[in-house]
């Protein structure tokens, strides 16, 4: 299993460097490109929306494609250069081609005084304004009275695209997963979740047997987000239990999510169980720090049982939309453990059944071979002991979480457990 995790981990990494280069915005062909690749690796079907669709209290924008932008000074020297790094221009920039004196080009500079190194990552919403972006020590050299600014881009009435993905299973109720394909050049925040849910998808196609549906979906975020529940919200609604956005889990820091609105769905249930077992450090936020997708899942009359799983948090790592989030920023091991993380809940709820057992009193473990029948040391009672701590609770009104939860056990140690016992005739699904 570490091995697969472990090539996992490297394919998923060699994913990321893929799709870094090209550069995304809420609409337009660096979405389409990204969403072409990752065709490649799953069967996504992509749609498209056209500008002006209303969703919801929204209107899907024009659509925003860039060819180049650059800041020239008077030596024909680039300052900031889109074809070096995507980040030097805000998203849905204007464009413009015209010589501007240094004072007015210092409004449409955009710099970390705090991070003077690093490029910023931002983006105009639903507003039409030029600027660039540039690290503060570029930024402090500017002494010419005039400068050259040409963004080269475009509005025109296209759509809004996104890939989506429905795995069938024996039951029409679904285990929802999403993530975003919006920002340019940043690994953790932008890339991380793509990859690990292009994987999950490749790992569940390959199942034999699947006991729920999968609805997958790679969006921008927001404003997809909005549309895609506008479009299938009652389905949604009346069939998915879990669901899981997933953001910033590429790099090697410690795992966090963020809980429904009221945190006691499913969800939460699965997340907390695997989290308190896998990795004990992790950070549970609340749904008062959210600011992905999880916002729009949990609204007021939509509340689906989604959580956003993470390992560094958006918002809480210095590299945050910047320049400094970067393929150094981001592992194999980082992707993998989220992946190995992920399918682990996956698993969970797969396997999750309340189970009763089938005698009265405690059964005789030891003629079926499943207690040992000398006593011979403390250690073999202790594992004997879990055994019968899951009979002690498999009483028709626990499930497997809710097992896991009261004898201290992780849920993947109680899996052979339900082997065994249903082999010998000592339980049964509720």
């Amino acid at each position: 299993m570490e091995e697969v995790v472990k090539d996992a981990g490297i394919e998923m990494y060699e994913f990321v460097k893929r799709l870094f280069p090209i550069h995304r915005s809420i609409t337009g062909n660096g979405v389409r490109e990204t969403l072409k690749i990752i065709q490649e690796y799953i069967p996504i079907t992509i749609h498209e929306v056209p500008s002006g669709t209303v969703v919801f209290d929204w209107k899907i924008p024009r659509e925003w494609n860039i060819k180049d932008a650059y800041i020239l000074d008077s030596k024909g020297k680039r300052i900031a250069d889109f074809k070096k790094n995507n980040l030097h221009v805000i998203g849905y920039a204007a464009p413009i081609n015209k010589t501007v004196s240094l004072e007015e080009l210092q409004e449409h500079l955009y710099s970390l005084p705090e991070q003077p190194d690093a490029i910023p990552y931002v983006i105009s919403f639903y507003k039409e304004r030029w600027g660039f972006c540039i690290e503060h020590n570029e930024r402090l050299k500017l002494k010419e009275k005039e400068y050259k600014v040409v963004i080269d881009s475009e509005f025109k009435d296209g759509s809004l695209t996104y890939g989506e993905l429905i795995i069938p299973g024996e039951s029409e109720k679904e285990i929802f997963i999403s993530t975003y394909v919006c920002h340019p050049s940043m690994a953790n925040n932008e890339l991380s979740g793509p990859a690990v849910a292009t994987f999950l998808a490749k790992s569940i196609l390959a199942r034999k047997q699947r006991r729920y549906t999968y609805r997958i979906i790679f969006i921008t975020e927001t404003i997809g987000s909005i549309t895609y529940l506008s479009q299938h919200l009652k389905e949604m609604q009346k069939n998915v239990i879990a669901g899981f956005n997933l953001s910033c889990v590429g790099d090697d820091g410690p795992y966090s999510y963020i809980p429904t609105r009221y945190g006691d769905t499913y969800t939460d249930k699965v997340l907390l169980n695997i989290l308190s077992s896998m990795h004990p450090d992790f950070m549970k936020y609340s749904f008062l720090d959210r600011g992905s997708d999880e916002r729009q899942y949990n609204a007021p009359g939509v509340e689906l049982p989604v959580c956003c799983v993470c390992r560094s948090k958006f918002g809480e790592f210095p590299q945050y939309h910047t320049s400094l989030d970067n393929l150094d920023f981001v592992s194999p091991q980082g992707l993998a453990g989220a992946y190995n993380m992920l399918e682990a809940c996956l698993k969970l709820i797969e396997a999750n059944r309340k189970y009763k057992i089938t005698c009265l009193c405690e059964p005789h473990l030891g003629k079926r071979g499943l207690y040992p029948t000398i006593n011979s040391g403390v250690d073999v009672y202790k594992e004997s002991r879990k055994l019968t701590n899951f009979i002690t609770y498999a009483d028709g009104k626990n499930d497997l979480i809710d097992i896991s939860n009261k004898i201290k056990v992780p849920v993947s140690e109680l899996y052979s457990m339900v082997d065994k016992l249903s082999a010998a005739g000592l339980l049964s699904v509720v």
